[in-house]
């Protein structure tokens, strides 16, 4: 997928998720690095109660906290911990510079401010390299004399510089520091560069792209361009990308572009840029800690006073409610209200604290009548952050608390162990508690939608008359509806699926092996991702790929999936532009074809990546657009939808979402779905591609991948239909069901004839062991919680890929638990899918053998599965009765009964057996 794509799902709000007590989140963005950040306090550390007899006096309009109250007066006091994530912005710096007056030697010195381990990953573009002056040029390593001490070549186009760290001049910040000087006579046009923090793993880059510092500017015959003119040059973003290309001048239809002298020879004339200085903002997050103390005090008139102490900054807000049983169902307090509060879909409260007088932080009370047992809240941080228990809700007991308190007052060490005791028993209950709301809410919700559909409409009714503002008032309400329909409609979906595939046994399976439905394979392909996102800079990447034929073939590998043959402007290959063109930044085309017959030959079939959403323009219309297609498939604007609010098409309304970066392709148009059929045919027999992965899929209906699928008959086809999973307070929800709802959607209406990645299963693995939650693996009905749990013949299980992991890193699994994964999707159903990355690394062997055992048990993508066990720190399954599995740091061994398990594999965290 392109990475004009990432950054549209990344930095977009996701699916809104609105829980009956919840209010308005959103996702924290994802594509950033996290470093820990250490104040005072620490989790779980009990704070020692405050003195009541400090307490200040505040008004709410309810009840007053008198200025002095006495110790028998506070029943329950205690510190809740806070972990939440702040934006720290650092810069980048670029300076290039003369090292003498007479400009002989030059000098780059590129500088961070941040904390942290960084690390220059870069490399040069020659001059002498044809394509060095356009967009996408490819990098090469730059030569020995230049590389500072410390470097490390990687492969064979770019090298690994660790950055100094020094304090600067200003103020004692740190800085880190790359510093290469070279001879300005030297071929280089250009150093292109990304930056990696290697403590944590993270990758950076300048707007989706690769740093590049121009050093020679072009000029073009008959050109003149001022030296004062010149500036710094940072490749721009995705969308920058297009427009920048699109805006080159146009090239006539009928002119011969062999004839013009400045394409044969892009050369003949450059000048040598120096003397300038860049900064580049750089936005990371960190885990900040602070703490909330709630207080109950006992008052006269059968009250209790709550008060709630933060050292948060900001906007502290609490939303909150009470329960007058053990049941802990939300509820609106008894009127009337805190100032400055609002009435949350008649569930809960929201009140804003007050600023403390000295600026550290909010607090304020509330003041509830005795028959009340219990409180419970949550934290909103400057209206986007959502702050939780670890999972849960807050919950302050109002009743029975008081003997308990005072008795813990005796004996203050007594007290922190009790409640690091509780809390380490609530860790282990989250299970428990989720599946609970899950199943007490979801009804009552339901009403609270008809509900608040209702009030809208009335609102609608009232503006009427109020005709200044009625249209914006009305638009506003619409929207509001139109939530909350699609959100009812979710719920629908998801209370049960659509599809739950019923369990084929082995032997059945074996007879339809042989000749299998079209684009779903055997059953038993254990698939490769032949490349990352760094592939295509070598310019050669399929002869580099040819000699590891032969020990994908020994590790086990049935099926390996290449990178986009096309040619494209992105170097990638997702952004295509003649889809005949088949000369890429891979290799040329007889290259591809020669590595597609060297893995038939070890018995591997090869899957084409194919984008089939949208296609980049060749030619300008009358008015400037770039939406006329050139090469073989010389399509018009009538290819292109026509509410893509970028391209002008002329087609039909999209049938999916829309991809920004570039024309949006009409699949409904007959001469499109006959020139992508024919194209996808031609691919078949002309390279030898035995399937597809399918790019972009959410952008058209299923329905027309159906029918390229049965022209083209794939050995296998799976399809990207990426989409944010549901989350609350910013921690993911335990109920995934509609997120893997919509998956099972799409491939339904491909009528089975592809399969999906499964995403979901890949969100919930994140958290489970990222968190230690690996209950998440359950669903409320004991079976795998992902696709694979659904419809697990058309899930294609996997952990990384090129855009989560590689240099992007947009959302990689959490760094040491990668085996785990793998021991996850190796042994369950489904067909799982490993990452170039990690076979190609010391994780290889571990992989290797988790393999050669999915493949002697003939363990398949209808396997059953039996969930043995999903607590806080362990989760176990046997699949098929003949293999047991284990991940996470909790203990478990197998029953024994009438099998005898061997233990096959282990590593950190994991264990496999083999029945004997």
């Amino acid at each position: 997928m392109s990475l004009a794509r990432w950054e549209l799902l990344l930095h977009r709000p996701p699916r809104e998720s609105h829980a009956f007590f919840s209010g308005d989140r959103r996702r924290p963005k994802v594509v950033r690095l996290i470093s820990f950040h250490n104040p005072a306090i620490s989790v779980g550390n009990i704070r020692q109660p405050r003195d009541p007899s400090v307490l200040p006096v505040l008004r709410a309009g309810i009840s007053e906290i008198p200025s002095t109250v006495s110790d028998a007066d506070v029943v329950f006091s205690e510190t809740f911990p806070l972990k939440r994530t702040k934006m720290v912005e650092g810069k980048v710096s670029v300076k290039v510079g003369r090292v003498d007056e007479e400009g002989s030697r030059l000098q780059v010195i590129v500088c961070c401010n941040l904390e942290g381990k960084w690390i220059m990953h870069w490399g040069v573009t020659y001059c002498d390299d044809v394509s060095s002056l356009e967009i996408c040029s490819e990098w090469d390593q730059p030569p020995p004399e230049m590389r500072p001490p410390g470097s490390i070549a990687i492969k064979g186009y770019a090298v690994e510089t660790p950055m100094k760290r020094s304090l600067s001049a200003v103020e004692g910040q740190v800085l880190h520091e790359f510093h290469v000087e070279f001879e300005s006579c030297k071929t280089i046009a250009a150093i292109n560069f990304v930056l990696k923090e290697e403590e944590k793993g993270a990758w950076f880059q300048h707007k989706g792209r690769d740093f590049r510092v121009q050093l020679v500017n072009h000029l073009q015959q008959g050109a003149h361009i001022e030296p004062k003119s010149q500036s710094f040059n940072i490749w721009p973003g995705p969308f920058d990308q297009i427009s920048n290309f699109l805006l080159k001048p146009d090239v006539s239809h009928s002119k011969d572009q062999g004839s013009n002298p400045d394409i044969l020879d892009p050369l003949r004339n450059h000048i040598r840029i120096s003397d300038f200085y860049e900064e580049y903002a750089l936005i990371t997050e960190e885990f900040v800690l602070n703490s909330v103390t709630v207080t109950v005090i006992s008052s006269e008139a059968d009250k209790n006073l709550v008060y709630f102490d933060t050292d948060m900054p900001g906007d502290v807000i609490i939303h909150w409610g009470v329960c007058r049983n053990d049941i802990k169902n939300w509820e609106i307090p008894p009127a009337p209200f805190p100032p400055s509060s609002k009435i949350f879909r008649q569930k809960a409260l929201q009140t804003l604290l007050k600023p403390k007088a000295d600026g550290s932080g909010s607090c304020g009370f509330f003041s509830l009548d005795k028959e009340i047992i219990g409180l419970l809240f949550v934290l909103n941080l400057n209206k986007y952050t959502w702050l939780n228990n670890q999972g849960t809700d807050f919950y302050v007991p109002l009743a029975s608390v008081k003997s308990f308190y005072h008795q813990s007052r005796k004996d203050l060490t007594a007290v922190e162990e009790q409640v690091l005791s509780i809390e380490q028993e609530s860790r282990d209950g989250n299970q428990q508690i989720v599946e609970t709301h899950q199943k007490r809410y979801q009804a009552s919700y339901t009403d609270d939608i008809i509900l608040a559909i209702r009030n809208l409409v009335t609102d609608i009714a009232s503006e009427r008359g109020k005709t200044d503002k009625w249209k914006e008032a009305q638009e506003s309400i619409l929207r509001e509806i139109e939530k909350l329909a699609a959100e009812a409609y979710s719920i629908f979906r998801s209370s049960t699926p659509a599809f739950v595939e019923e369990s084929i046994p082995e032997a059945e399976l074996s007879k339809t092996s042989k000749k299998s439905c079209s684009g779903t394979g055997s059953g038993h392909e254990i698939l490769c991702q032949g490349f990352n996102w760094e592939s295509h800079k070598s310019g050669r990447w399929y002869g580099e790929l040819m000699p590891k034929a032969d020990e994908l073939a020994s590790l086990g590998f049935t099926t390996v999936w290449l990178p986009p043959p096309t040619e494209s402007v992105s170097p990638e290959g997702y952004m295509p532009k003649d889809l005949y063109n088949l000369n890429s930044r891979y290799g040329s085309m007889e290259e591809l074809k020669g590595l597609v017959k060297r893995f038939h030959e070890v018995g591997i079939k090869v899957l084409g990546d194919v984008v089939l959403n949208h296609r980049c323009a060749h030619y300008q219309n009358a008015n400037g657009i770039w939406n006329i297609f050139g090469g073989r498939l010389t399509w018009d604007d009538r290819a292109i939808v026509a509410d893509d609010p970028h391209f002008q098409g002329r087609g039909n309304k999209s049938s999916g979402d829309n991809f920004h970066a570039a024309p949006n392709i009409d699949h409904s148009q007959e001469f499109v779905r006959k020139d992508l059929k024919d194209w996808l045919c031609w691919l078949r027999k002309e390279v030898g591609f035995d399937g597809w992965r399918l790019d972009f899929v959410r952008g058209f209906w299923g329905g027309y991948v159906k029918d390229y699928l049965v022209a083209s008959e794939p050995y296998f086809a799976v399809g990207e239909y990426w989409d944010s999973l549901s989350y609350e307070y910013g921690e993911m929800e335990y109920n995934q069901d509609a997120h893997r709802q919509r998956i099972i959607d799409w491939i339904n209406d491909t009528n089975g004839t592809a399969g999906a990645f499964d995403v979901t299963t890949k969100g919930i693995l994140h958290t489970a062991l990222q968190k230690c939650e690996y209950w998440r693996l359950s669903d409320d009905k004991g079976k795998p919680p992902g696709v694979l749990g659904w419809w697990p013949s058309r899930a294609v299980t996997f952990i990384e890929n090129h855009d989560t992991g590689s240099t992007q890193g947009h959302w990689r699994f959490p760094s040491g638990k990668e085996m785990q994964g793998y021991a996850y999707i190796l042994t369950h159903p489904g067909t799982p899918a490993v990452f170039y990355d990690h076979i190609f690394s010391h994780y290889q062997q571990e992989i290797s053998k988790l393999i050669s055992l999915r493949r002697r048990c003939k363990i398949h993508c209808r396997s059953m599965v039996k969930i043995t066990r999903a607590k806080r720190d362990v989760y176990a399954a046997e699949i098929d009765d003949i293999v047991a599995v284990q991940i996470g740091p909790g203990n478990y061994k197998p029953s024994s009964g009438t099998k005898k398990w061997i233990l096959f594999a282990e590593g950190e965290d994991y264990k496999v057996w083999e029945a004997s």
